[in-house]
């Protein structure tokens, strides 16, 4: 039998209900079939994260090519695991195996001799990250048998492998998320409901979006598989699992369509396409069907685990098709099709050779691709260790000798910023990927150029070169065309993602060899701060509105029960100009805490300035998030608990029966469908889709919740509003007045208006406008409450929706338009088609209706939290007053 059929025939019996077994091992341990009580991949049935991580620990116990690590903590708590998985021998040296990878990964000085010997020495190190995605379950629940298979096989072949590579399986990426889609599965097993959608997220905060994050780093589960590549453990070779639709491919395999990263070396590319072209022939040889590749997934952006193509390892994902969850899905043969990138057709072609013909698809079919393409790519991994190690250490060299070579050669960060806290927070960011931060020491003079002490200079002679230009360069889409002069290949995701633009920061990218600046930088090690400021005794502390991180002292101070307080003027201390809209705090209990946790030293008078201030005062402030996988509510949450901004979250349908005049100073409605907000559907060319949720969870804020929001809003409420929810507003409204008594006739006033904007993003997508997510320029209203810290002109994240017109207002109603696109240069990152007709338009306004007050967003000011530079748009929002004319 060929090296996996055993398995394969093993998991296609227990499907089919047949009882097996496979064969008695030693030590003791349990196969997995007796452990769970059923074959894992058997219709209907999932483990949770804590009984798939109990049987791991098992096999930990019992053998010794098995080794379990915490590698780090979830959002909630549960601890993320790595299963080293090799030959005994290796197990035992992994303290040597992990700084071999080490020095090849970093060291680009190696003497050839000690080199070889390290080659000679050295293992292939192969990472797997399973099912991120909570409801691609497959690659989790496959994690049993392979460890199983692997901690006890007598295969030659497979012994062999082993002793080539370490294994090295991370089970679940998202532990929450696993036990959060297992729980509702099991919640609804055997009922009409079984193979539901889950309501919520399956996270903590972003759901699907946790592969949208491994550039900021975010969200802590992240951090702990980032932390394995960027600084601990150095693997060469890296897979994310995934899985997709159920009607089309039944697999994705690399290499990955255009457009690709022109920054990562052209020998990953190749790499990924040797590991490519493996599993396709092992996978087909293993009579798996419908595998595909150069199809539909790019690798053009740097957000998902496979960010670390940019750090030197060869990386790629694999994408199974899905079942309903664990139920399985009958596909006829015309249901079958393929869509976007690489296939145009559902047929037989040189990227998809062997098309998978219908028929039932089951979880024990996904789980039988997982092993197949896991074996494949440790098969790979062993019959090229020596080139492979070669190679990381080939690329580190190369990156360094480029990095002195070819400019760009340094990109230095000015000390004197808008926001310092920003810029602290970029150089702890690259130091977390494994970046090299120097600061300078002196005065250093280029031509026309000036350095002062204290910049920060990150040089590019570094192993992760390629990812140091990435995220510190302006993005240009590379295009690409069908054909000549044809259809543009459009990118998978975004398009812009340049950390200094996207946080307001200043950058100098040079482009000449400066020895002098090289000899005067002094390396960053540990948490970058600036200076902790006033140590003794003070009668104010000064916070900038100009600084993010003011924001978060001004709540976390009141929160402490410290004294806050608001100046809506510019002021000037001594020779120090204070910004409108800066905090004053005032020292007491819980002050030392406070100052302890900041990375940006306030501004401390020994005499309170005689200027007006207003008192700071918490809003209360409501969320309104769906139930349907709502991560852009996700992200305003986390951006919300990180700068300590109490807040109580609402569905849709709780508008309906909660009372919001007199609970709320403040409701936020994120990016969302209307339709979804409205009638707990979506709705699509006038027709709603059925829900594939639990009917309970199908439930919109209706009419009757509208009526409680206009009321809100009547009594001088604030509605925060960005993206598709903005829709809500661009209708005729209505306001009732008075409440009828018990027994009385209705004595009521019904009052109708339309505010004064309308969305005209449709026609301008329908006139040619495109923009895939890109950092576009807008000019600001600078005398206003909601523009308080920020700069006249400033970088927003825009994805083509939403832009609006306004007009004269009618009654009691007014209107500021708040930032608006120039008239020319508005692209600054990424791409964007007729920008032109973007010239001069409204992408944020603020509206008034009486005592109400509504502020709109064209773009979501917190997007992934990764427009650092406009989340002051959403603080001030949030910190409104009484409505004022200006």
């Amino acid at each position: 039998m060929n090296r996996i059929m055993v398995f394969l025939l093993t998991v296609l019996m227990w499907t089919a209900g047949i009882q097996s077994r496979l064969p008695a091992q030693e030590a003791g341990l349990t196969d997995p079939e007796t452990w769970f009580g059923y074959p894992p991949g058997a219709d209907g049935k999932l483990f949770t994260y804590e009984e798939l991580t109990g049987y791991l620990q098992h096999l930990d116990a019992g053998s010794g090519r098995m080794l379990m690590q915490p590698a780090g903590t979830s959002p909630l708590g549960r601890t993320i695991y790595i299963c080293f998985i090799s030959s005994e021998e290796n197990i035992s040296r992994l303290d040597e195996l992990k700084e071999i990878n080490r020095r090849l990964a970093l060291d680009p000085e190696i003497p050839d001799p000690e080199r070889s010997q390290l080659i000679e020495n050295g293992r292939v190190f192969f990472l797997a990250t399973l099912s991120m995605h909570s409801t691609e379950v497959g690659p989790s629940q496959s994690a049993p048998l392979i460890a199983w298979d692997l901690a006890t096989t007598k295969d030659p072949q497979k012994l062999e492998w082993l002793g080539n590579v370490v294994y090295m399986m991370v089970p679940c990426h998202n532990p929450d998320g696993m036990d959060m889609i297992v729980e509702h599965y099991r919640k609804y097993d055997g009922s009409r409901l079984e193979g539901s959608s889950m309501p919520g997220l399956y996270h903590k905060y972003v759901g699907h979006d946790n592969n949208r994050d491994f550039i900021i780093l975010s969200q802590e589960d992240n951090r702990a598989i980032a932390r394995i590549y960027n600084l601990d453990w150095f693997p060469q070779v890296m897979v994310e699992k995934h899985q997709m639709g159920s009607r089309g491919v039944r697999y994705f395999v690399p290499p990955p369509h255009d457009p690709i990263a022109e920054n990562v070396d052209a020998g990953i590319w190749n790499w990924i396409g040797i590991f490519g072209s493996n599993l396709m022939t092992d996978m087909t040889a293993d009579s798996l069907s419908g595998v595909a590749q150069h199809y539909l997934f790019d690798d053009y952006w740097p957000g998902s685990t496979e960010t670390c193509i940019w750090k030197n390892v060869i990386g790629f994902l694999t994408e199974c098709a899905s079942v309903q969850i664990a139920r399985p899905v009958y596909i006829e043969p015309n249901e079958l099709g393929a869509h976007g990138k690489g296939l145009a057709e559902y047929k037989k072609s040189i990227n998809m050779p062997d098309p998978w013909p219908g028929g039932w698809w089951r979880l024990g079919d996904i789980i039988s691709y997982e092993i197949s393409s896991t074996l494949s790519i440790i098969k790979t991994s062993s019959a090229n260790r020596k080139e492979i190690l070669a190679f990381r250490n080939d690329l580190c060299r190369k990156e360094v000798q480029k990095g002195m070579s070819k400019p760009p050669f340094y990109y230095v960060l000015p000390e004197d910023q808008h926001d310092p806290g920003e810029w602290a927070g970029i150089v702890n960011l690259l130091m977390e990927h494994g970046v090299r931060c120097y600061r300078l020491e002196r005065e250093i003079r280029n031509g026309g150029q000036l350095f002062m002490p204290g910049d920060i200079v990150i040089p590019l002679a570094q192993p992760f070169r390629a990812f140091i230009k990435e995220v510190l360069e302006t993005q240009v889409f590379p295009l690409r065309h069908y054909t000549p002069g044809g259809e543009i290949i459009r990118p998978y995701d975004i398009t812009s993602w340049s950390l200094p633009l996207h946080r307001g920061v200043d950058v100098k990218e040079i482009n000449t060899r400066l020895p002098d600046l090289e000899s005067s930088c002094t390396e960053i090690t540990g948490s970058f701060r600036l200076s902790p400021g006033n140590e003794g005794e003070f009668a104010v502390a000064i916070f900038s509105s100009r600084i993010n991180e003011s924001y978060k002292a001004a709540f976390m101070a009141s929160g402490m029960g410290l004294k806050v307080e608001r100046i809506p003027w510019e002021i000037t201390t001594g020779e120090k100009s204070i910004p409108a809209g800066s905090f004053l705090v005032y020292p007491g209990e819980g002050w030392d805490e406070l100052a302890g946790r900041l990375t940006v030293a306030p501004h401390y008078l020994s005499e309170v300035p005689e200027v007006d201030k207003v008192s700071f005062n918490v809003p209360r402030i409501a969320l309104v998030e769906s139930w349907f996988h709502d991560m852009d509510a996700g992200w305003a949450r986390y951006v919300l608990d990180q700068y300590h901004i109490p807040f109580t979250m609402l569905r849709p349908a709780d508008l309906e029966k909660e009372t919001l005049a007199g609970r709320f100073d403040v409701i936020i409605f994120p990016d969302e469908d209307k339709s979804v907000l409205t009638e707990g559907r979506y709705k699509s060319d006038g027709e709603y889709y059925i829900s594939s949720y639990p009917p309970e969870y199908a439930k919109g804020m209706g009419k009757k919740g509208m009526e409680q929001l206009m009321d809100f809003l009547d009594r001088e409420g604030i509605i925060v509003s960005w993206g598709q929810s903005v829709e809500l507003f661009d209708q005729n409204l209505a306001i009732t007045r008075g409440t009828p008594e018990k027994g009385k006739e209705a004595e009521t006033e019904k009052e109708e208006f339309r505010l004064p904007f309308r969305v005209i993003s449709e026609r301008l997508s329908k006139q040619g406008l495109y923009c895939p997510g890109s950092l576009v320029r807008v000019r600001l209203r600078t005398d206003h409450p909601l523009t308080y810290g920020m700069p006249e002109e400033t970088g927003v994240f825009f994805r083509g929706r939403e832009v609006f017109s306004t007009s004269v207002p009618d009654f009691d109603m007014d209107r500021r338009v708040i930032a608006r696109f120039p008239e020319k240069d508005i692209l600054m990152s990424g791409y964007c088609e007729k920008e032109e007709l973007l010239s001069d338009k409204t992408v944020m306004v603020w509206l008034r209706k009486g005592q109400g007050q509504l502020v709109l967003f064209g773009f979501s000011p917190q997007f992934r939290a990764s427009t650092q530079a406009t989340y002051k748009l959403l603080f001030n929002a949030l910190l409104l007053g009484p409505v004022e004319i200006r």
